[in-house]
This record gives C-alpha cells, structure tokens and sequence, in this order.
C-alpha cells in the first residue's frame, strides 16, 4: 500500500470514529443528563431582568395614618430611579390590613395602578407583593382560600397587562411551616392558574423567606415561577437597634466589615437571645466572604439543583444605627455578590428607614459612597 493510500485510510478512519463518537454518545446523554426545557431557560432570562431593583414600601407601612392617601411619591421619584439605573420595583401591598379595615380592594388597586402606569411610562418592571398576611399553621385551611381570592381579583385586574413586565409575588415571609406553606403556595399558584396562566408568579420559602428553608424547599410544579428570597446577613449589622425586633437587636455600633479594634461589647439585653449567637460569630460572619459563601451555598445552589431561577427581593441594612460608610461597604459587597452569582437583586428600600439616601430622596442626598455601591456614576 503507497503513503498517500495509508494516510487516506487512516483519515478515513478517524472521520469515522467521530462521526460514532458523537452520534451514538448523545442519545446515552440525553437519558442521562436531559437537556433543560426552553421555557426554563427563557425564563431564566426574564428572571434576569427583575435585577437593580428596588423596594417601595409605603402600602405596607401600616403604622402610617392615612397610608393609602399618602402622596409623597411622585413621578419625580420614578424620573430619578431610573436615573440611578433601577430597572424593577417591587411593591409591598398590605392586602388583608386594608381588608381588615374594610377598605375596599378597587381604592386600593387604584393605588397600585398608579405606580403600574408610572412603571409603564419609565419602562420599569414591576412587582406585585403581598405584603403582611395572616397565615398561619393553625388558620391556613381558612385563611388560603382568601388568599387566593384575592389574587384571582388581582389577576383579572391586570390580566391584559404585560406578562413579561407585571409579575406577581404571592406571599411575603411566611412562618408557617415548610409542609403547610408548600401546600399553601401550590393551591395559591393554581388559583392564579385559573385566572391567568401566563403571569410570572414568584415564590419564596419558610421562615421569612430565609435561604437556608429555601435550600429545603422542593420547587412547585409549575414551569413559570422565580424563587424569592431576603438577605440579610450578617442580621447583628443588618438590623442593629431596629426596635420592632427588640432585645436580639440591642446591640450598636457594629460596623462592616468586622474588625477587632471597633467591635462594641455586647449589650446586656442582647444575651440570651439568638442575638446572642449572632455576636458571637460575627467575627467570622461579618465580611464580604461569608456573604459570598452563603449566597453560594444556599440560594446558588438550589437554583442550580432545580434549574430554575431564583432572585433576592430583599436586601439592605436599616439605616438608624450602622455608619454610613459600613453600610455603603454591605451594599456593594451584597450586590457585587449577587450579580456574580448572576442572581437579580432588589434593595430595600426606598424612602423608609433603609433607605440607601441622607434625608429625603434625591441625586444631591446620595452619598458618594452609596453611589459607588449600586455602580452609579453621572
């Protein structure tokens, strides 16, 4: 046999082998390891496009007399998120309050439409969140069924609206336990069903939307939901001083990151609360790391065993007794965070007692630091 007819045979050969190679080894792939659906994936993207968002609280600020009239935000307000480069809000409402005090839903839907139109105008997404229920292990078989009543209302209300701009998240926190909230998110999600089966719905886990019950969490069977969850770790500088918490949270003066020249001693009322515990390991907790890994390890990581996608709705640090410039260090490193992991971030919040400005919302009380840790630049 001649050179060139050895060398044609053996080419011939290797083209042969990979022809092989290739189209026999993919069917034993796909039993294998089965390609993800398209719609997960275009549903990965539009999960991606809820990220830079933002909190605006005031219709769950139930503390507040007259809340449902209250006109502080403006289009204005709506001019400059947009300017700072939020894309998404997310809008607590505080349904059954307002129920409770025999407020008619359609006033408060007014109210939501509002800020809808404003979203609209300044092509911002929005999210609808049901903010304060009642639900609870021992009144769930009661109380679901409103739940669900009141989403089908809101779903024909906004059925014609974008579904790739509107979204709807069923329930905020919930403390029931992981049993009980499955069934009652699943009948809560077939009840939107009924209504609109093509509204992204979202959906968190147990124990205030906690990352560590999500990584428990099974996903629901439904192919167009997006998993919530709140950061707020480290808590002992996250909610440092926050009365509505109480005794865990006493301690001040906690700065971010950790360092041993300035961390305060532990208030006395703290110990013997988990807030105890928290003090405890802030050495180790209180740093850009940690926030990493838990990030990672939980919500990353869950999102990666179900692929489908997951999103922070909540995150920040309340803005009373942390320093500024630590809190400036926490937001960054939580968005930096995020958006490594390619997981949609919404800062809490906006005009409240999180709030990211120095006094009322505006370009001027922005602290410079703060405008580096959500990446604005004039």
């Amino acid at each position: 046999m001649s050179h060139l007819k050895f060398c044609g045979v053996i080419k011939s050969l290797i083209v042969l082998t990979i022809f092989q190679i290739v189209h026999i080894s993919q069917p034993l792939q796909a039993k294998t390891r089965p390609l993800p659906p398209d719609s997960r994936a275009a549903l990965f993207k539009k999960a991606q496009k809820l990220d830079n968002g933002m909190n605006i609280s005031w219709l769950e600020q139930t503390w507040k007399k007259d809340m449902l009239s209250d006109s502080t935000i403006t289009d204005n307000d709506f001019v400059l998120l947009k300017k700072l480069g939020f894309k998404t809000i997310r809008l607590p409402v505080a349904f059954t309050w307002f129920e409770n005090k025999n407020i008619p839903l359609e006033e408060v839907l007014n109210r939501v439409t509002e800020v809808w139109n404003e979203c609209k105008k300044h092509d911002l997404n929005l999210i609808i969140d049901y903010h304060a229920g009642n639900l609870k292990n021992d009144n769930y078989s009661a109380e679901t069924p409103k739940i669900i009543d009141l989403w089908q209302k809101v779903a024909r209300k906004y059925f014609a609206e974008s579904d790739d701009k509107l979204f709807f998240e069923i329930y905020n926190e919930p403390t029931v336990s992981q049993q009980i909230w499955k069934d009652a998110a699943y009948n809560i999600v077939q009840g939107i069903r009924k209504v609109d089966k093509k509204r992204t719905l979202l959906v968190g886990a147990t124990n205030y939307n906690s990352i560590y019950e999500l990584s428990k969490f099974v996903r629901l069977a439904d192919e167009n939901i997006i998993y919530s969850f709140h950061f707020y770790e480290p808590f002992l500088f996250t909610h440092q001083g926050a009365g509505w918490m109480g005794d865990p949270s006493a301690t001040i003066g906690v700065a971010f990151p950790y360092s041993v020249e300035n961390f305060p001693t532990i208030n006395p009322k703290t110990k013997s609360t988990y807030g105890e515990s928290d003090y405890n390991k802030y050495p180790r907790d209180g740093n850009e790391q940690s926030i990493n890994d838990k990030l990672k390890g939980y919500a990353k990581s869950w999102s990666d065993k179900y692929y489908v996608p997951v999103v922070c709705t909540e995150y920040g640090a309340f803005n009373e007794h942390a320093d500024l410039d630590s809190r400036c260090r926490y937001i960054k490193a939580t968005r930096n965070a995020l958006k490594a992991l390619k997981i949609p971030g919404i800062i809490w919040e906006y005009n409240g007692n999180f709030s990211l400005f120095s006094g009322a919302p505006s370009l001027d009380n922005l602290p410079d630091c703060m405008k580096d840790a959500i990446d604005y630049h004039n």
